[in-house]
């Protein structure tokens, strides 16, 4: 699965890890995260992601 880098803080998402701060299982891919979810550091929503 392909990692994503807030073009903002510079955060990376990445799939295997998941969000444990946000709630997010390792194993979830960007494309599947909610809607509503937002950056760990920054706050950004996810229109601010690119695929790396």
């Amino acid at each position: 699965m392909a990692k994503y880098r807030c073009v903002i803080c510079d955060y990376i998402y990445d799939p295997e890890e998941g969000d444990s701060t946000g709630g997010i299982a390792p194993g979830t891919a960007f494309a599947d995260l909610p809607d509503d979810w937002v950056c760990p550091l920054c706050g950004a929503d996810k229109s601010n992601f690119e695929e790396i």
